[in-house]
């Protein structure tokens, strides 16, 4: 990775650290400590609350970035029987139907034999062991994907199995599980940098709750604004259509409108800086005129937000565009996280 240059090259080794530490939806607590660590060490405020952490520089109030730290993996349900984590009967309450993850179930039902995966005590994050996926299906009564894995035979309920994860750099592309880990990785990039704002990284989101802890911690301090900038990935169905934009947008979600002066403000910078970028909600929209089934707008985290304070907590969002969504695999094009990196190195 000589070949890159230092900012990129500082911008790798964050995400490489991070990619190792286990986040599995709703056993963050030990991802959540490795966050804390490295923030701390740059002299920013920074304190936990239920679900959030939360950081802050010397103008917290410029501009207020937000991304879920959990990703998906696998909670032990029964003997050598393992669930994805963001669907268990647990989280069903949040989870509507209409999410993108919920919505691509079925089709990753089968990407995941011969997966290597390690389980980990729920709190401190301990190792366990590892064990490899031998066999997957999606259980139309539990409407989940059960999961059986040689070598966690052992493991009781409750237990977190995340997939075993390493960084891979190419000379065009990233991969790893970057479904949401890239946006910390820019995040602390960021801070170490001189970012003076807020950011909150934030839990469940998988599970649709990440925005419940977000929306206490703005109520807590009675904060309204319309400057939120929800970082995360996007995915695509081929490489071709993730290349086709080095970042995307969004006006809207399936749950309310975005800040239109927000919006416009980060296109303008896109415009400036010369990065070519597309609208989610359109690309969808334009994909649906010929679907016999339409896809969901998706719900996101900012469009929760939004509907649940009448537009008091508005903003925007920026993705990366991938491929191999929700898998160990997950991919994107080195051309867009510099653009990323780009565009929020503007606001330092």
């Amino acid at each position: 990775m000589n070949k890159y240059p230092e900012d990129l090259l500082d911008f790798f080794e964050i995400l490489q650290l991070l990619v190792r530490e286990p986040s599995v939806v709703g056993a963050e607590d030990s991802f959540f400590r490795v966050c804390r660590r490295e923030l701390e060490e740059v002299n920013v405020k920074v304190e936990r609350h239920l679900g959030v952490l939360v950081a802050q520089g010397d103008e917290p109030d410029s501009l207020i970035l937000s991304a879920h730290i959990d990703r998906h993996g696998l909670l032990c349900t029964g003997p050598n029987e393992f669930q994805y984590a963001a669907f268990i009967a647990a989280n069903r309450g949040e989870l509507t139907g209409d999410s993108v993850s919920e919505q691509m179930m079925a089709t990753i039902a089968d990407r995941f034999t011969g997966q290597r995966v390690q389980a980990h005590l729920p709190y401190t994050g301990t190792y366990q062991g590892q064990g490899v996926i031998s066999s997957s299906y999606l259980c139309p009564k539990r409407n989940n994907l059960i999961f059986e894995i040689k070598g966690l035979e052992f493991l009781m309920p409750g237990a977190p199995v995340s997939f075993l994860d390493r960084l891979s750099v190419t000379d065009t592309h990233l991969s790893a599980q970057l479904d949401n880990v890239l946006s910390v990785a820019l995040i602390i990039y960021l801070f170490r940098n001189g970012f003076k704002g807020t950011a909150l990284l934030t839990a469940q989101e998988e599970a649709g709750r990440s925005w419940r802890y977000a929306l206490s911690w703005f109520q807590r301090g009675d904060i309204m604004t319309s400057r939120l900038l929800v970082l995360d990935t996007s995915p695509y169905p081929t490489p071709e259509a993730a290349a086709e934009q080095q970042l995307v947008l969004r006006n809207k979600d399936a749950t309310a409108g975005f800040d239109m002066g927000f919006t416009r403000e980060i296109t303008g910078l896109c415009d400036r800086l010369g990065i070519k970028y597309s609208f989610k909600d359109a690309w969808i929209d334009a994909q649906n005129a010929d679907r016999p089934k339409p896809m969901s707008l998706g719900r996101t985290e900012l469009g929760r937000l939004v509907a649940a304070t009448g537009g008091a907590i508005n903003g925007t969002t920026l993705q990366i565009p991938t491929t191999g969504y929700h898998t160990a695999s997950e991919t994107a094009t080195i051309d867009s996280v510099r653009a990323a990196l780009k565009l929020l190195s503007s606001y330092l």
